[in-house]
């Protein structure tokens, strides 16, 4: 798998991978939140990080990692290619091309806190909400 720029004109299929994640994984979150999320990400949230992708054979976008000034600010994987180590890839990526060194995890996401402590991350601190104050806890993770 080779790890790709990602370029605005695959904001949407990304956005794509983004719902399909979030529904296989977080299962805290609402139909409202989703929709209240979706033109948030698209708008704001891909344009202010540096994104890199994997695409399958038939340049399908199967998951994406968004930096920001050494921080992960997302990864996403499709669903049905997880368990493949796109993630970890994405995530390796990250730490060996742009120094992330932290990357802020939803507390109720437990497969997705033990991925990045069994990548070497581990709590500094918690945040009762998310950065849009909705009460979704936040763990605060450096490798």
């Amino acid at each position: 798998m080779i790890v790709e720029n990602v370029l605005p004109e695959h904001y949407p299929e990304m956005l794509i991978v983004w719902e399909n994640s979030v529904r296989a994984t977080h299962d805290f979150i609402t139909e409202e939140d989703i929709e209240f999320f979706k033109p948030i990400i698209i708008e704001q949230a891909f344009p202010a990080v540096t994104l890199r992708c994997v695409k399958d054979v038939n340049s399908s976008i199967l998951g994406f990692v968004g930096i920001h000034e050494m921080k992960v600010e997302m990864l996403f994987v499709l669903d049905e290619a997880r368990g493949q180590g796109l993630g970890k890839l994405l995530l390796q990526y990250a730490i060996d091309n742009f120094s992330a060194n932290c990357v802020d995890v939803n507390e109720q996401n437990p497969l997705a806190v033990k991925f990045y402590q069994h990548m070497g991350f581990s709590v500094v601190s918690r945040s009762p909400t998310d950065d849009m104050g909705k009460p979704f806890p936040i763990l605060h993770m450096k490798l």
